[in-house]
């Protein structure tokens, strides 16, 4: 398979490889990109929820962004979890020193099991200041509540709540709508010239374990190899539902999706 695109993650580790980098880097390398890393946190969990969090120094993470950016330039850029005020300083300044493009935010919040992964005057500088230097930002509905300080609870919310994201700055949102718990699945693609529905069918499961992680990491995939954004959107989403549909059934708790649901083996592997 020929690499397609050049992807930069900058996100925490997840020790059970669901979600966080390792998922990050399993979606990328499926889709046939390239994937590096700048490791933000290191996290012990499991299915059933987080253990511990270590936070890597900030001038640690810029030297992850930028030494590696320098030699291998990205196509596009994934961004996860961002835990402090001064992690998300840290990486702005990168961003801006190596004038990177095709960022997409994922505002990581809150673990599946319930564990705190971000402060809140780090959310406010999010707001601030990240929302409006990225390309599109993909909160489930608990993150676009907390984002919009709105409660989301039909489809004409989560439109009143991305709209309301437009006007902090974001250029694209998409909130995905698996939280709404309604059938079947929407997921809503918006800007300022268009509102886009996806609308597939929502499988019943509690093994959805880095579904975020996944999907942006999918677009980011789809978006470096110069796809629009929308489509991009379109596809991710459609990668990361068979990756459900397909997915293993590993771990006492949230367990994790099949990110190989892309791959086909050439027979000779077989």
């Amino acid at each position: 398979m020929k690499i397609k695109s050049k992807i930069l993650i900058i996100a925490g580790s997840d020790s059970s490889g669901g979600a966080g980098i390792q998922a990050d880097i399993k979606s990328v390398t499926s889709l046939g990109s390239y994937a590096m890393t700048a490791i933000t946190a290191v996290t012990a969990q499991n299915t059933t929820g987080v253990k511990s969090i270590i936070p890597i120094p900030c001038k640690e993470i810029s030297s992850q962004i930028e030494f590696t950016s320098k030699d291998i330039k990205p196509d596009s850029v994934k961004i996860g979890m961002l835990h402090s005020t001064q992690v998300i300083n840290s990486v702005l300044i990168s961003i801006k020193k190596l004038k990177l493009k095709k960022i997409i935010l994922d505002p990581v919040m809150v673990a599946k099991g319930g564990a705190k992964l971000i402060d809140d005057n780090a959310i406010l500088v999010m707001k601030k200041k990240l929302i409006n230097r990225v390309d599109l930002i993909t909160p489930n509905i608990p993150e676009a509540e907390i984002l919009t300080k709105m409660k989301i609870k039909s489809i004409l919310d989560m439109i009143k709540a991305a709209k309301i994201l437009l006007d902090l700055g974001a250029k694209n949102v998409l909130i995905k709508g698996g939280h709404l718990g309604i059938k079947p699945l929407k997921d809503i693609f918006v800007n300022k010239k268009e509102t886009t529905i996806f609308t597939n069918k929502k499988i019943i499961t509690k093994n959805t374990h880095g579904t975020g992680c996944t999907l942006s990491s999918a677009i980011a995939s789809y978006y470096g190899c110069g796809k629009t954004l929308k489509k991009s959107c379109e596809l991710g989403i459609r990668y990361v539902n068979n990756a459900i549909r397909t997915r293993p059934n590993f771990g006492k708790g949230n367990g994790p999706i099949n990110h190989l649901n892309s791959f086909i083996i050439e027979k000779k592997f077989r």
